[in-house]
């Protein structure tokens, strides 16, 4: 996409002066002033640390400010999804406030509790798989009824810009088909029909990540202490979620991982092993639907080609899209539907 977040050194006095009016302190300062994060793709992620803020807002926090190409409402919504999977006990990161004025930082942000650990692929090699799959089977096997009425209520107070259905696969598919025509990528409109012709039938739903892979996993001594990220949850079959998690695994060029360079070459060679052990493990805690599966695997690459397309259209050059990823996206999209898939070229 393009368009890139706030600089929030720019703006730490402007969200300072914001955060006095939400907690209605005039006297709250900085302990520790913003310092960037790495590992944000589309957002800017900065951490920081409040003085003389109230008990809820006294430890360390997360900045989240999204990229101004994005609606301002999906803070909003990451909001409401976050809190709710956290009510019902999933490591999910409290988000304590969220804006969709761009007035402020440019975008929409959200500021949320800082988690313990460091991404699992930092923390350890062995047992990553067992862990992946653990914690994906756990999320399935929550209550999603909890989220999407937290999603009725966020909207309604948002005056209505969103509801349940901003998570459904039909949403999903609409949003596709408008960025394909809104940046006119026609190389893959064939395929966006071809998702919404072979829809399997629906079956039981479960809360969907979206984006579950081990960077997104953070532990500290063994233990996992968060699941960041859920701009992308859905709330679709199970097998919506173990797909994209396979087109992550799978296809991403392991030299634009954000792993320690020293570990490339391991995760390189440990790959495929490390995939095909989570898959085995998921299937031990859940089970999957073998017809299913390879849908929701063309639905992943084509969102993964989407916005690989709205990039080369914008110019907005990048270490994932300037990398074989887009090849390897449209490469498993076509062996799964015998629809060729295809990117404009660069501009700019």
């Amino acid at each position: 996409m393009s368009g890139t977040p706030a600089s929030l050194p720019d703006l730490a006095a402007t969200f300072l002066a914001h955060l006095r009016r939400h907690l209605a302190t005039p006297a709250l300062g900085y302990a520790t002033p913003p310092a960037p994060i790495s590992g944000g793709f589309d957002t800017g992620i900065w951490s920081f640390r409040l003085a003389g803020a109230p008990a809820s807002w006294a430890g360390p926090l997360i900045l989240r400010v999204l990229s101004p190409a994005h609606d301002p409402q999906r803070a909003l919504r990451e909001r409401a999804i976050q809190n709710a999977v956290a009510e019902q006990g999933y490591p999910a990161p409290r988000a304590l406030w969220a804006s969709a004025d761009r007035a402020l930082l440019g975008a929409g942000f959200l500021v949320m509790a800082r988690a313990p650990g460091r991404p699992l692929l930092d923390d350890r090699l062995r047992g990553v798989s067992a862990t992946l799959a653990a914690a994906q089977a756990r999320l399935h096997a929550l209550d999603a009824e909890p989220v999407l009425r937290a999603l009725d209520e966020e909207g309604r107070a948002a005056g209505g810009g969103f509801d349940r259905s901003a998570v459904g696969v039909d949403a999903y598919l609409a949003a596709l088909e408008r960025r394909v025509a809104g940046a006119g990528l026609d190389g893959l409109a064939p395929g966006v029909r071809w998702l919404r012709e072979r829809r399997p039938t629906a079956g039981p739903r479960a809360i969907c990540h979206g984006d579950f892979h081990p960077q997104n996993l953070l532990a500290e001594g063994g233990r996992l202490t968060a699941v960041l990220d859920w701009p992308n949850t859905l709330v679709a079959e199970p097998e919506c979620d173990v797909a994209a998690t396979l087109v992550i695994l799978r296809l991403t060029p392991v030299a634009v991982l954000p792993v320690p360079g020293a570990l490339r070459p391991l995760v390189a060679a440990l790959r495929a092993l490390m995939t095909a052990r989570y898959l085995v493990a998921y299937r031990r805690a859940r089970g999957i639907d073998r017809d299913r599966l390879p849908y929701y695997e063309a639905a992943a690459c084509m969102r993964g080609l989407v916005r690989a397309g709205e990039a080369r259209v914008a110019g907005a050059h990048n270490p994932l899209d300037d990398s074989a990823f887009g090849a390897r996206l449209a490469a498993r999209f076509t062996q799964v539907s015998d629809v060729a898939a295809s990117l404009p070229p660069w501009r700019g």
